[in-house]
């Protein structure tokens, strides 16, 4: 029944969606909605999107080991992996915090973002990040949000694996650009690429980035 409300309110503005819909969709006699969800679409519509979610908030917890890159990586994969399978569930849920929220669907996506956000401040090792720090990872997250949004309008392009790569790959470089201007961040990015190879993205990333910047000496 979930699924199938997700399905409705990613598609249509909860004023448009009645619990007849739903049941239809679901395949469920309308009693059996009305019996399970008594506050009505209001709360059929929180539900739904508190499921959604529950999963998002999971994706970024990843054990404290290895390369950061290696985590991010992982994290994203299941990300992405839930943006592709419940792809209206995932509109839904956007939508839900920006487009027709009330303050509690607004909560819902908000929870999601700070969980994300406190997983990857955990990855980075930074107990009390400062606002620059703080700034730069919430920033990195709203841009895969809309990243994830515009890949499914382009109809899942590119690759899966190639979209996860350019987002790591992005999020490094917000944090290059506000180690230049704060400290702490400085001191995050050092400990980072200590721990990262030659061969793992980063290397991959230096080599691709240098031929590109390397006329420019004259800015030096």
């Amino acid at each position: 029944m979930l699924d199938a409300a997700l399905e409705l309110f990613a598609h249509r503005v909860p004023e448009d969606v009645s619990l007849d819909d739903v049941a239809e969709a679901a395949g469920v006699s309308r009693p059996l909605v009305y019996r399970y969800v008594p506050g009505g679409k209001q709360q059929l519509y929180e539900a739904a999107l508190r499921s959604a979610a529950e999963d998002l908030e999971h994706c970024f917890a990843e054990p404290p080991e290895g390369p950061l890159t290696q985590r991010l990586s992982r994290a994203l994969d299941r990300y992405l992996a839930f943006v592709g399978e419940h792809d209206a569930g995932f509109s839904a849920l956007l939508q839900g915090g920006s487009v027709v929220g009330t303050s509690r669907t607004t909560a819902i996506v908000d929870g999601v973002r700070r969980a994300a956000a406190g997983h990857i401040l955990r990855h980075l090792d930074v107990a009390e990040p400062g606002p620059r720090l703080r700034m730069t990872v919430r920033m990195w997250i709203t841009a895969v949000e809309a990243a994830s949004l515009i890949w499914l309008d382009e109809d899942k392009e590119p690759p899966l694996d190639e979209l996860r790569d350019w987002l790591v790959e992005q999020f490094v470089a917000c944090l290059v650009a506000t180690a230049a201007r704060d400290a702490q961040t400085a001191e995050v990015v050092r400990a980072a690429l200590a721990m990262e190879t030659a061969d793992g993205p980063i290397g991959t990333l230096a080599r691709q980035v240098l031929p590109v910047v390397g006329d420019a000496a004259h800015l030096l």
